[in-house]
């Protein structure tokens, strides 16, 4: 055998490496800690030049967002339990840069403050009329609930109609289906922050009972619709004002005796009604103090 026979053939291999970068991780990090710390010293220099109350009006625009978010279109209901879904998201912020924000004066700032709560409480009573429309346990009284916004804040009356009222005759002992109806409102309005007052309302036909007026039927009646809200799922720290007017307030001033008379009146308060209460109460307190 020749010797060119006995050697091996010889294999070259030739490596191609691909272009490309390396170790650019480390810049994704580095650009993202950048962006933190410009917000940062951005936050600091804004709470560097604005007094109390701009920092105050400034949390409550990012604590209660302008409108509702995330509405359910079909609320489902179980009468009675007041566990209907979120209806209201309150996730989100104004939509409004910080410097932005930083260079309104404190009239400005209020001015936003309160178009907000206006759109908060529309946004309630829409969602409220379309629950009452979906929930069959509302649906038989959607005739006896009447909304509307007051310059107090968003009114719900609940009132008695003809062979249907709310109470017994002559008595604070709610209907079962009235108890259903409150239990129900009282779900949907701990979904906004604002306090509420509950007033209680008669028709001027007088009360014969001995010590016993349409006062007292009145203020008993309140407390009664605010146990029911409050069992139906409402915080009873939502709870501003419970009181009773008897006939004073009359729905229907041409017919004292009409029983659309008698009747419930919620009100999810503004800041400024629940401001003004408060400043009462403290008046009074200083008072009975000297």
């Amino acid at each position: 055998m020749a010797l060119d026979d006995k050697k091996q053939p010889i294999v070259v291999k030739k490596i191609i490496k691909k272009g490309g970068h390396h170790g650019g991780a480390w810049k994704i990090a580095f650009a993202d800690f950048a962006t933190a710390m410009m917000a940062f010293f951005l936050l600091l220099w804004i709470l560097g030049f604005t007094d109390d109350e701009q920092k105050a009006a400034i949390s409550e625009f990012f604590q209660n967002p302008s409108a509702f978010m995330g509405a359910s279109p079909t609320p489902a209901f179980e009468a009675g339990t007041g566990t209907s879904p979120s209806l209201i998201d309150f996730e989100g912020a104004i939509d409004m840069a910080p410097e932005q924000m930083a260079e309104l004066d404190a009239e400005t700032i209020e001015e936003l403050a309160e178009q907000q709560e206006k759109e908060r409480l529309e946004a309630l009573m829409q969602a409220l009329e379309e629950a009452i429309e979906r929930s069959q346990a509302l649906e038989p009284f959607k005739d006896q609930l009447l909304l509307d916004i007051t310059p107090e804040g968003l009114r719900i009356q609940i009132v008695d109609k003809e062979n249907r009222p709310m109470f017994d005759l002559g008595s604070a002992q709610l209907r079962g289906y009235s108890t259903a109806i409150l239990q129900e409102l009282g779900g949907l309005i701990n979904q906004v922050p604002n306090k509420i007052s509950i007033t209680g309302h008669t028709d001027a036909r007088p009360f014969l009972r001995p010590n016993y007026s349409n006062w007292e039927l009145s203020s008993d009646r309140a407390n009664a619709a605010r146990r029911a809200l409050v069992s139906g799922g409402m915080d009873e720290a939502k709870i501003g004002r419970v009181v009773g007017l008897a006939s004073t307030v009359l729905f229907d001033k041409a017919n004292p005796e009409n029983p659309i008379n008698r009747r419930i009146s919620i009100i999810v308060m503004t800041r400024e009604t629940e401001a003004a209460i408060q400043k009462e109460s403290e008046a009074a307190v200083y008072e009975l103090r000297d």
